[in-house]
């Protein structure tokens, strides 16, 4: 996805109904905003996860730009609240990014990245939970998803993918996500290996990857002084930008609606324009790629190539604040993660050293809390001669990272 928008693009996609219906797919050869042929083959679908309300996940998949017959598929989602996996795709490890310039009412030109992971590994990207992106339900009831529910719906649409895609079932799988998804993961891992020991078909080659607060409820503490430090933490939070802690304060792009209900996501005429607009921050944000996101995401062609079906989402949103039910029904995910490592399966966990929204001395813990054996000490890592953060290893494939301030993520993600 990549430079000047040109009227007088070709456009070339067939669109085939897999057996029973459950699985619609569209091949994409070019992308509006982006200049010629696409780096490698772009399929996006949608699989029914839930007959009963018509919930269908929407996906992107990304052929490996290697050896797609022999390099991993690796399943990949974002994180909350119910984010669309088109910011992994353009923002992180995709093959695909938006050119940073002052939005002029065209469509948002694309350019390629030549750091994608797309590289070595073919990528799934799906929409995740329903409601997330363009996935969608007809039935509203559909959107009442949690952690299990959904997991278990992803689970549902890989058997229907490889399914339909038996020629990638020899190759290495790998399940990856960010932020709130990196809780997900390890369930899903854990609900795959138990798939594969019950001989469920298909068969995927997963290889995986305060003082006066103790004792508190962060969320509803009892105690006033705790209350007290927690607003004062919160205040000085809100002053920089908590993903990364140097940059600047920004606008939030993804703003909670507070003036529509769950019937914004089921269509009811077609819309060539955004009716509410995300606020637009300065371009010298790094959300102001989030910004460009949404006159791209709901440009009337791109939905059109990107086999978008008609009469399901109003408008593309890149997260949604709170507007949606999601049950949070996993409260923790380290007993997933001791389960699936300790049966051999590979596991990376890595955090931004600069990150305030999961900070890496808390990831850290929770990884000691395994008491696995140190294999190889703390050491730094290392791009182009640098150091580029910091990484230790642990008996039973699994690895810990930081990742330092400033450094492309998706390029240190590359480096294990």
């Amino acid at each position: 996805m990549a430079v000047r928008f040109c009227c007088c693009c070709f456009l070339l996609f067939v669109t085939i109904a897999a057996a029973g219906g459950s699985l619609t797919r569209t091949n994409v050869a070019t992308l509006p905003g982006f200049d010629g042929a696409l780096p490698s083959r772009l399929e996006t679908g949608y699989v029914t996860v839930d007959e009963e309300n018509g919930a269908e996940l929407f996906y992107y998949f990304i052929e490996s730009e290697g050896d797609p017959g022999t390099d991993p598929v690796l399943l990949w989602i974002t994180g909350g609240d119910r984010c669309s996996v088109l910011s992994a795709l353009f923002f992180e490890i995709g093959p695909l990014k938006l050119v940073i310039e002052p939005y002029n009412g065209s469509l948002p030109r694309l350019h390629y990245h030549p750091y994608s992971w797309t590289k070595v590994a073919s990528i799934l990207f799906v929409d995740s939970p329903i409601g997330a992106g363009f996935s969608f339900s007809r039935d509203p009831k559909g959107y009442d998803v949690g952690d299990v529910s959904a997991s278990m719906q992803l689970i549902k649409l890989l058997r229907e993918w490889f399914t339909e895609h038996p020629h990638y079932l020899s190759n290495p799988f790998y399940v990856g996500g960010d932020s709130y998804a990196g809780k997900i993961v390890p369930f899903i891992v854990q609900k795959i290996s138990e798939d594969i020991e019950a001989v469920v078909r298909p068969t995927f080659n997963l290889k995986m990857i305060m003082e006066h607060c103790e004792d508190e409820d962060y969320d509803n503490p009892s105690n006033v002084i705790c209350q007290q430090a927690l607003a004062r933490f919160d205040s000085l939070l809100h002053e920089g930008s908590r993903a990364q802690i140097l940059n600047p304060n920004c606008i939030y792009v993804s703003p909670k609606p507070n003036h529509e209900t769950i019937d914004r996501k089921i269509l009811k005429e077609e819309h060539g324009g955004l009716k509410h607009p995300p606020p637009q921050p300065s371009i010298k944000c790094g959300v102001y790629a989030n910004y460009l996101s949404y006159f791209w995401a709901n440009n009337n062609f791109t939905r059109r190539t990107l086999g978008i079906k008609k009469g399901t989402i109003n408008e593309w949103v890149r997260c949604h604040e709170h507007d949606l039910p999601y049950n949070i029904d996993i409260r923790s995910s380290i007993k997933y993660h001791r389960n699936v490592t300790l049966k051999g399966y590979r596991a990376l966990v890595y955090s931004g050293d600069h990150d305030a929204v999961v900070p890496f001395l808390g990831t850290q813990a929770w990884v000691r809390s395994l008491n696995y054996p140190i294999m190889d000490d703390w050491r730094a890592w290392h791009i182009d001669g640098q150091s580029a953060g910091f990484t230790i290893a642990y008996g039973n494939n699994l690895t810990f990272a930081t990742v330092k301030y400033g450094l492309k993520v998706e390029t240190a993600k590359r480096k294990f």
